[in-house]
């Protein structure tokens, strides 16, 4: 039962959290709402931070949640620039990293976000290494790729992920020279395959990136603080003014490990168990966004999803749940990229190994198409690349499961309604 007298307490100021503490009003929970956020800036989404904002093509006010007066406006204390150094389950208490404060929960919300991984070699303390995780490193970056465009300046990244290639399509729009070193054999051969993987690399070979794929960086050379090349495990030595560590992010369990609670091996995510209702193995604590770990009924597996709309979503279905409201979060994962000319948008899981076939719907050379990763004719992940307004179909197909025929799939005259149950 939620009465006015409770409190709830989320930790993480990132777009999880905010649009928890936005659910929490809009369904009537007249409580005490309190929101802690490591940042000093306001609760922010973080898409455009490796894409339009960097860019320079969105303000720096469009990546915000709310306004800044949103908070007050709707009574949620909003503690900026602190940290939550531990739990007590029994006390049901957090207390603060500053000064030691105590704060009563009833109902908990973790929603701590993730954080990037660094590099373990010599030479990473040079003021020209680089991460992209917050709004602070995008307005540092900013003005390194501007630099490095208007000095024809190189940049090396470590990492062919979906940060690592937007930050490389917006270094070629600076203008700067771009190396992207890459241990697998493919851009995003880990989400991907091989198959669209080498889609990604030729459009950025064609803006004139250079790729060195199966190696990884052994050390940043340089000189007086400043970086000068990077080197790799095969003896390359590749010329550097900055680099980016774009090697995948980190959740960010430390909070809650400490406090007990189960988290998942790394083969399932390494992030906190969270059951369908986003509740962590202490019925009054809840976790959602990167750093949750949910078992996922249609995949029959259990995901961590570090994506945009899982935070959209996942804040939203945890406040209710908190309220003691039916919740089953499912989602189907979904994430978008933009790069030059091209825009996709992704639905599905589909690892490497999981799929038979991958049936292509469209002009894959003119990059306008649909990509299928079907599994005994079951639509298991679906990629639509510069074709819009398809994801609740694909979304559609997903949830069925299906056997569609993959003729049909593969014919942009058979509407994908038509092949939805």
């Amino acid at each position: 039962m939620v009465d006015a007298d409770q409190t709830f307490v989320i930790v993480g100021g990132g777009l999880a959290g905010a649009k928890a503490a936005e659910t929490l009003r809009a369904e009537g929970f007249t409580g005490r709402v309190i929101l802690i956020c490591d940042e000093r800036d306001h609760p922010y989404e973080r898409p455009a931070l490796s894409k339009g904002y960097l860019l320079g093509k969105e303000e720096r006010d469009s990546v915000f949640v709310h306004e800044p007066a949103w908070y007050a406006q709707n009574d949620i204390e909003l503690h900026l620039g602190e940290t939550v150094e531990a739990i007590d389950r029994t006390a049901k208490t957090v207390r603060f990293g500053g000064d030691g404060t105590l704060v009563r929960y009833d109902k908990l919300l973790l929603a701590t976000g993730a954080e990037p991984r660094r590099l373990d070699i010599p030479g990473t303390d040079l003021a020209g290494v680089h991460h992209l995780r917050r709004l602070a490193h995008a307005e540092r970056l900013k003005g390194v790729l501007a630099a490095l465009g208007r000095d024809n300046g190189h940049l090396v990244i470590a990492g062919a992920g979906w940060i690592g290639l937007e930050v490389a399509a917006a270094a070629r729009e600076y203008g700067a020279e771009v190396t992207v070193i890459e241990p697998g054999p493919t851009p995003l051969h880990g989400v991907l395959g091989p198959e669209l993987g080498n889609l990604f690399a030729e459009l950025h070979r064609e803006h004139g990136v250079r790729f060195h794929f199966g190696a990884r960086l052994t050390e940043i050379v340089g000189q007086d603080g400043m970086v000068l090349a990077a080197r790799t495990d095969d003896g390359e030595e590749h010329p550097a003014h900055d680099v980016l560590a774009a090697i995948g992010a980190a959740p960010r369990i430390g909070l809650a490990e400490a406090a007990g609670l189960e988290i998942t091996d790394r083969a399932h995510g390494g992030g906190i168990a969270v059951d369908e209702q986003l509740r962590t193995s202490d019925p009054d604590i809840h976790a959602a966004g990167d750093v949750a770990a949910f078992h996922h009924a249609l995949f029959d597996t259990t995901l961590r999803v570090e994506h945009w709309a899982n935070a959209l979503n996942g804040g939203p279905a945890a406040a209710r749940a908190m309220l003691g409201r039916d919740v089953t979060y499912d989602r189907v994962p979904y994430f978008f990229s933009d790069q030059y000319d091209l825009g996709m948008e992704y639905s599905g899981w589909a690892p490497p190994g999981s799929y038979d076939e991958v049936v292509i719907r469209g002009d894959a050379g003119k990059r306008e198409f649909i990509a299928f990763w079907v599994k005994e004719g079951r639509v298991l992940a679906g990629m639509n690349v510069n074709v819009w307004d398809v994801t609740d179909p694909i979304q559609q197909l997903i949830r069925s499961k299906t056997q569609v025929n993959t003729e049909s799939l593969a014919d942009p005259h058979v509407p994908l309604e038509s092949l939805v149950p």
